[in-house]
């Protein structure tokens, strides 16, 4: 029996977030420069994509960005933003044939003109798409986004628009860049490394983690239903005893 099959379609986690980890690593192992792993690293975000919208799953947020990742050398950050402008425009047809909505978090003004105008142009032209949401994180910091969530309340009880005292659970999740998307329940990080690396901090609290050696390009389908199949063999209990859960 293939693991797919394995699989109970009626327990899939809803959202699942991927860091996407070892592209320079896998780049390294073969003789190359960093960039001919992020190159090879587009298979596994098409593989994880299609076999997410094949199962079921609703959510797929892709790590693709962070805010540190502008540390890097410059030639290979100018590569990764002309790598993302060709991936886009040659997936949005992809895309809106198997009905996957293209969504992004993130500070994205800070983006070059040519790769946010094309990243805005995709999420418009796939915005009906109803069987699965894309979330690409660009430019993005778990540290920014709680930051600029609380500036955005503190601005709002400032000017009279809310309470302070009203200020709870929901009210925080509203204010973020995820708002109106669930929490994940499956975080998978690629190439061994055992951290969460500043992403999705406030929305993974009671996410499963999964963590696999598989460096990023070499990461297939048989990876993504491994972790899913982990993630059903588990007990999720939220605060709770088993015996309450039974």
């Amino acid at each position: 029996m293939d693991l797919k099959s394995k699989i109970n379609l009626e327990k899939l986690p809803r959202h699942i977030a991927v860091i996407m980890d070892g592209n320079g690593r896998w780049a390294k192992e073969h003789g190359m420069p960093r960039v001919f792993g992020h190159r090879n690293g587009v298979k596994a975000v098409r593989e994880t994509t299609e076999a997410c919208t094949e199962l079921g799953v609703k959510y797929l947020t892709l790590y693709a960005f962070s805010t540190e990742n502008w540390n890097r050398p410059e030639a290979e950050v100018s590569a990764l933003m002309t790598l993302l402008v060709e991936t886009i425009k040659k997936e949005i047809k992809t895309l809106n044939e198997n009905g996957v909505r293209l969504q992004a978090i993130g500070d994205l003004s800070r983006l070059p003109e040519k790769s946010r105008k094309t990243l805005l142009q995709a999420m418009e032209d796939t915005k009906q798409n109803p069987r699965m949401t894309l979330v690409l994180a660009l430019n993005y910091s778990a540290k920014w986004e709680i930051v600029e969530a609380a500036r955005k309340l503190a601005k709002a009880a400032k000017s009279g628009e809310i309470e302070p005292a009203d200020i709870d659970d929901e009210a925080f999740s509203n204010a973020l860049s995820t708002a109106g998307i669930p929490d994940p329940e499956l975080l998978i990080r690629t190439s061994g490394e055992n951290r969460i690396s500043n992403f999705l901090l406030w929305q993974i609290a009671y996410a499963e983690l999964y963590f696999t050696p598989t460096l990023w390009p070499d990461f297939r389908r048989e990876h993504l239903y491994q972790a899913i199949l982990d993630f059903q063999n588990r007990e999720r209990r939220f605060g709770k005893t088993s015996e309450q859960l039974v």
